[in-house]
């Protein structure tokens, strides 16, 4: 998904003046298999996508932090449509236009600009998708942990000046990350964090008095991952 994109939906949603809402952190938008009639395109902060499992754990899909649509995956035509995901607000608030599903639809069909960035959208999330897959057969739950934290250092890493280290400028729990990894407890997510900092991998930064994750050596992370 290019920028230029993007900044087309954006400006065509504005220039429509399509409202917005604004959720607070840690609130849900909306959950999984809710029916609703409109599409949320996320407009400023940080989402976080899941679903629930049959057996009461969450299954996490991805953080979304840049203007995206959060919830175009079904027929076109239905006026309502199930909701592909939890949504869960990760940043101190967030805003998101919310747009009937099937005037938006008309907007597509009737404008080649946002046609295009529907077929990129779906083209990213068939990308994403398959390399999500490919992590998680192919590593261990270890190769499966350094390539999230990989994943986060690109999305929310901030070179801390004067080092290689890479500060993961982003809050994220044990709980969460096990969500993302498919491994079973936090409680595992925390044994296994305690390693990477024994070996020099890791470290952690309090900031304000929360954790931060901080990567000291990028290479032998990587040399954790199956790729």
């Amino acid at each position: 998904m290019t920028n230029s994109d993007v900044h087309y939906l954006v400006n065509f949603l504005k220039n429509k003046n399509i409202p917005t809402i604004t959720k607070e952190y840690h609130t849900y938008l909306t959950f999984h298999g809710l029916k609703a009639a409109n599409v949320f395109i996320l407009n400023k902060g940080i989402i976080k996508t899941s679903v629930i499992l049959q057996d009461g754990r969450e299954f996490n899909i991805s953080y979304i932090s840049q203007p995206d649509v959060i919830s175009l995956l079904h027929d076109e035509a239905l006026q309502y449509d199930e909701q592909p995901f939890n949504v869960r607000i990760e940043s101190d608030n967030a805003t998101f236009y919310q747009i009937n599903r099937v005037k938006f639809w008309e907007y597509v069909n009737s404008d080649q600009g946002l046609q295009n960035y529907v077929k990129q959208y779906y083209r990213h999330r068939l990308s994403e998708n398959f390399s999500r897959l490919q992590r998680l057969t192919m590593n261990g739950r270890l190769g499966a942990l350094a390539n999230f934290l990989k994943d986060m250092s690109l999305k929310f890493g901030a070179k801390i000046p004067g080092t290689n280290k890479i500060l993961i400028d982003f809050i994220v729990t044990n709980e969460d990350i096990a969500g993302f990894c498919s491994i079973a407890n936090y409680t595992s997510v925390s044994r296994m964090l305690r390693n990477l900092k024994s070996t020099d991998v890791i470290e952690f930064n309090n900031i304000n008095g929360r954790r931060r994750i901080v990567i000291k050596n990028i290479q032998k992370l990587n040399d954790l991952i199956a790729y």
